[in-house]
């Protein structure tokens, strides 16, 4: 399997999960995911998926400081529908993640584990999104702007071509290396891309 050599980079997530510790499906419940696990599962990587992946992380980091965060144990809202713009690809990577989920998710083995009701949408926020520890109840709210990281101006260009169905095979390859130059350079630049409220 080949892919850009920068997914390798990214930092990865590492948290402790009781409920795969519970069921023995991962050594002492300690779960690691790469920004490769999270664009496999989406299924593609562009700004949003990495914005996503890089509020986790910084979430995460803010909530937990020197501890392990706890899978299963995270809160998650959001200001939009999870049918309004980019919101359900977020949240879907969000949940990988975390675990957690607004309806659909593990109910729980007597009334521990539960992954459902842990993500609300419709949230009264004014930020991208909004991160809380159940244990402590500690938030963070994060907003992302990934427009401060600009496409090349070949991009929206090759993008008509493909779209239309006329680009060359050259033109397509061209347009996938500028479409994850730009997402690279979103992750080397977190300073500019995230604000923590």
């Amino acid at each position: 399997m080949k892919y850009p050599k920068f997914f390798d980079e990214v930092e990865t997530i590492n948290l402790q999960d009781d409920l795969s510790l519970f069921l023995g499906s991962l050594e002492d419940g300690l779960v690691e995911f790469s920004y490769l696990d999270i664009v496999k599962t989406a299924g593609h990587s562009c700004p949003t998926v990495a914005g996503a992946y890089i509020m986790t992380l910084v979430a995460l980091k803010e909530l937990y400081e020197n501890e392990i965060p706890k899978r299963g144990e995270i809160y998650v809202s959001f200001k939009e529908d999870s049918r309004e713009g980019t919101t359900g690809v977020i949240a879907n990577v969000i949940t990988q993640i975390t675990g957690a989920t607004e309806t659909f998710g593990f109910k729980g083995l007597n009334g521990k584990f539960k992954r459902f009701g842990l993500m609300k949408f419709n949230d009264n926020i004014t930020t991208s999104a909004k991160f809380q520890r159940l244990d402590t109840n500690k938030t963070i709210e994060i907003i992302y702007n990934p427009n401060v990281i600009s496409f090349k101006s070949r991009v929206p260009v090759l993008m008509e071509k493909l779209l239309k169905g006329i680009a060359t095979n050259n033109e397509k390859k061209e347009f996938g290396v500028l479409w994850q130059e730009r997402v690279k350079n979103i992750f080397e630049n977190i300073d500019k891309v995230i604000k923590i409220i």
